[in-house]
């Protein structure tokens, strides 16, 4: 069976245990900060590591997450080190946070602008894409700068891309008139 879908039934089973006791949101909050966590290069290092024993593993998911993570996720993480499956636990937490957004109606969307945008309209914005109906009743919009836009935006989500930048239509225009 595939690395991917292994973690996608890893991720399953935390979602559906943490449904089960109400515990959705915490276990959301634990995956995220399993996935700061993995953005350390000596930690997600040892995490893919078979060289490290699964009891020094096992040792140091305790020292480092038996106080801070939710004890379903404790559990959960002690079971996939057990089971020799810790080194998919960058796949798990991101198939989680899929299905999280999933499960809650949740459309990301990311927003690169030119300028950096006021709380006001980016909660139009939001607003506007769930009255769009492209989107699903709730969205998590990632918000990016980027100056080199110039002016306008990209939204991103759903595999659709919407680009209103300046620096596009004059790369269009650019395109036209060599072409012409």
């Amino acid at each position: 069976m595939s690395a991917h879908r292994i973690a996608v039934r890893y991720a399953k089973s935390l979602l559906d245990l943490a449904i089960e006791r109400g515990e959705l949101d915490q276990v959301l909050h634990d995956m995220d900060q399993l996935k700061a966590s993995l953005s350390s290069r000596d930690f997600y290092l040892m995490v893919k590591s078979p060289i490290i024993s699964t009891g020094k593993k096992k040792v140091i998911f305790d020292r480092l997450f038996k106080d801070s993570l939710n004890k379903t996720v404790n559990s959960f993480l002690q079971i996939m080190v057990r089971k020799g499956r810790e080194n998919l636990l960058p796949e798990i937490v991101d198939s989680f946070k899929e299905q999280y957004r999933t499960h809650k109606q949740i459309s990301p969307v990311m927003l690169t602008t030119a300028v950096a945008l006021d709380e006001k309209t980016i909660a139009q914005i939001k607003e506007k894409l769930i009255q769009s109906g492209q989107t699903e009743k709730n969205v998590e919009l990632l918000v990016k700068v980027d100056p080199s836009l110039i002016g306008g935006f990209r939204l991103e989500f759903e595999g659709k891309e919407y680009n209103t930048s300046l620096a596009y239509r004059l790369e269009e225009m650019r395109k036209q008139f060599s072409t012409n």
